[in-house]
């Protein structure tokens, strides 16, 4: 059903905001949710968090007479209880339904396509280069990204077409202009702005990733393995990191932070099968495996790993951004201590569904196909799933 099919609650329906809900999940309070979407919707992505509890019944339940009390206690009671949906009207429906049954309850103004417009940015404390850097973190996806400023220059890495506004209005508030937006590789999971900010600075994509079938690589720079990006005081260094894709390229930043795009996570490794299938994800694990232990695992082990995802398995650091020195990270995550055959064999276990409508979304990034705004955010809806299984990266 549309939302403008839904009858008008006979009851008064207050609401809250996704940045409200964001604000008390990140503060630690509570959050008793109520997802009203469909049972496959929920399962793909939904809101999470270590203190949400979070239950599913779809609409379509509540639609009738009333409710009955088989039903009713199936829905968990909260303080008061969040109601979602996918855009907002089947969720205001069942608040109404449920208030009108004595329960304390909201709706998220919205819905989930709300929940996914939330990005959120953070200064990564434990940078000590140049200038200040600062990590993107969109919550819905578990996507990442990263600014850096210094002496009134400023470029992102890895920025997301849907929020394109954010980054030179960003570099704004902080006194400097907005001069590159670079890419680590052919993104599966969200639609890349790369191209839409080279109108007014430059877009950079890594020289490996073009015999993919970039269409518009004469309209770019492209960064090759050692090129060096000046930004004020800062040097940000290519690194050539294949594995997740051929083209996977890292930016080490003022040697002190490395943007390793979808190379190493904060709490896994990258998977590498989305751009050689099935039968090339081996040899494509085995040259990960070289690549993070010549071309990463080799730096100073208090260079921060800041990844382009991150997932709901991941702790925060203590300055909220989802970054690691290289130290930590090889301590806690066996997977980088083993020999080449068992990491192979780890990486390609398990792996988890590759990402919604990741072909697409590919096309597009390699500008092979083109797509408007709405369906741009539209297709990066829901996770993001580019790393290996989480749970066998910790070891036995």
């Amino acid at each position: 059903m549309n939302p403008e099919d839904f009858p008008t609650p006979d009851v008064e329906v207050q609401s809250t905001t996704a940045t409200e809900l964001r604000g008390s999940i990140t503060d630690g309070d509570s959050v008793t949710v109520l997802d009203a979407r469909n049972d496959s919707d929920f399962a793909e992505w939904h809101v999470d968090g270590p203190n949400v509890e979070i239950v599913n019944v779809p609409y379509y339940e509540f639609l009738g007479e009333e409710i009955d009390e088989a039903l009713l206690d199936r829905v968990p009671v909260g303080d008061p209880l969040v109601v979602l949906c996918a855009k907002g009207g089947a969720s205001e429906y069942v608040a109404g339904e449920l208030i009108a049954a004595g329960r304390d309850v909201v709706h998220l103004d919205g819905g989930m396509e709300a929940w996914a417009r939330i990005y959120e940015r953070t200064e990564i404390a434990g940078y000590d280069g140049p200038g200040t850097a600062y990590q993107y973190h969109r919550p819905s996806s578990g996507c990442l990204g990263y600014l850096v400023v210094s002496d009134g220059e400023a470029a992102v890495i890895d920025p997301l077409r849907s929020f394109t506004d954010r980054y030179a209005d960003n570099a704004a508030a902080l006194d400097a202009e907005l001069v590159y937006a670079l890419d680590t590789h052919v993104h599966a999971d969200h639609v890349s702005g790369v191209r839409d900010l080279n109108e007014t600075s430059v877009g950079v994509i890594p020289s490996e990733a073009v015999p993919r079938g970039v269409t518009y690589d004469d309209e770019v720079s492209t960064a090759a393995d050692g090129d060096v990006f000046t930004v004020g005081d800062i040097e940000i260094k290519t690194v050539h990191t294949p594995g997740h894709t051929s083209g996977m390229t890292s930016y080490l930043v003022g040697d002190s932070l490395l943007a390793t795009g979808d190379g190493l996570f904060v709490e896994s490794v990258a998977r590498p099968d989305l751009e050689e299938g099935d039968d090339g994800a081996p040899d494509a694990a085995r040259q990960l495996y070289e690549t993070l232990q010549e071309r990463v695992l080799s730096l100073d082990e208090d260079v921060l790993i800041g990844g382009a995802h991150v997932s709901d398995a991941a702790e925060p650091a203590a300055d909220g951004s989802y970054t690691a020195p290289i130290g930590r990270l090889v301590e806690e995550m066996d997977a980088l201590t083993y020999e080449e055959d068992r990491f192979v064999e780890t990486v390609l276990a398990d792996m988890p569904p590759r990402p919604a409508n990741y072909e697409k979304i590919i096309a597009t990034n390699l500008g092979q196909q083109a797509v408007d705004d709405d369906e741009a955010f539209r297709l990066e809806l829901g996770p993001n799933n580019c790393a290996a299984s989480q749970g066998s990266m910790a070891g036995d």
